[in-house]
């Protein structure tokens, strides 16, 4: 082929085709996923409606199901399996108004989501994956860590029921926080005692599972920041940016037991950032002491005075004992009942 010569504006001709291409080809997809999703409700409601019109007793709804998968994987392929049915038909009980789905998520996310029983976790998980924009992989993580039953199980009822129906929005600093947060994404063995420097280390490994654990809105600024004091440096163990609440979130690891020095040094850096680093439209900072173990009486009055932007939380390098959680949030909403 031979060398065209230079043309003017050539290089806006390639940009204005890529983009457009680029833009429908998304459209495209979301349109198909969306479409699947339409299909499978539809289905869904096909078979409760057959049920319901008297065409079949109940005793013989798993056979209708197997007939029904047998009849549809030869026409139309094993996307018609019986699990699959199941899952339509539950899809369509739990969602009997077609209009709430989301167009944001997959059939994917409504399979994993279906596999929750109850209902007010289902919805809360299934706002966190709009609100987040949560991949298939990263919703199954949130749920094998049991984030619902975390946040969940430091509110009240009525926060409760507004976490399924709204979601955990940021509004405010203590939005971002959870305690305990979950590591094990680091597959430390029970058994390892890692220095504070290890860990720092292994988190920068993982950084994107550390961002998912974090939350939405999160940027990574950087790791052992340096701040510089009466010719003294300090060194705050990871920085980060969050672009919701426009403002620094400084996160000091504690290998052990957080203790009043780490409150009194926290409490220092956020002055430091507040002074030196902000800039026009940058909030106040907001600090997290990240520990294995702290003491609550401890922590209250040493936190006295102290500013709202702190917060002091435990860390778990391994998943929580989903039971024990569900028998805390049982307790919360018995005690508010």
């Amino acid at each position: 082929m031979k060398n065209l010569p230079e043309i003017k504006d050539y290089d806006i001709l390639i940009k204005n085709i890529t983009e457009t291409y680029q833009s429908e080809r998304s459209k495209a997809i979301q349109a198909i996923k969306s479409g699947l999703v339409n299909a499978h409700w539809q289905t869904g409601k096909y078979i409760v409606e057959f049920e319901q019109g008297g065409n079949e007793k109940s005793e013989f709804g798993s056979l209708l199901l197997d007939k029904l998968s047998e009849d549809l994987k030869a026409k139309h392929g094993a996307g018609f399996s019986k699990s699959n049915l199941v899952y339509m038909r539950l899809f369509y009980l739990k969602y009997p108004i077609g209009v709430t789905l989301s167009h944001q998520l997959s059939w994917s996310h409504y399979y994993e989501l279906l596999k929750i029983s109850d209902d007010l976790e289902r919805g809360f998980y299934e706002k966190q994956s709009i609100l987040e924009g949560w991949s298939i992989r990263e919703l199954r993580r949130q749920k094998k860590a049991s984030l619902y039953l975390r946040v969940a199980a430091s509110t009240d009822k009525k926060r409760i029921v507004k976490l399924a129906k709204e979601g955990r929005r940021v509004e405010k600093p203590i939005d971002i926080i959870r305690d305990p947060y979950i590591f094990d994404f680091l597959k430390i063995p029970a058994a390892y005692q890692l220095t504070e420097a290890e860990l720092e280390k292994r988190i920068i490994q993982h950084l994107q599972n550390f961002l998912l654990e974090l939350g939405k809105g999160f940027a990574f600024i950087g790791s052992q920041y340096r701040i510089t004091l009466g010719n003294r440096h300090h060194f705050v163990d990871l920085v980060f940016y969050h672009r919701i609440l426009k403002c620094f979130v400084l996160i000091d690891l504690k290998r052990e037991e957080a203790g009043y020095q780490d409150i009194g040094q926290m409490n220092m850096y956020l002055g430091y950032f507040e002074s030196e680093e902000n800039t026009v439209g940058d909030n106040p900072p907001i600090g997290i002491v990240l520990a294995r173990e702290k003491d609550e009486l401890l922590i209250k009055y040493a936190m006295h005075g102290i500013s709202t932007q702190l917060f002091i939380s435990k860390y778990k390098l391994h998943l929580p004992d989903e039971e024990e959680l569900r028998r805390e949030l049982e307790l919360i909403v018995g005690e508010e009942e």
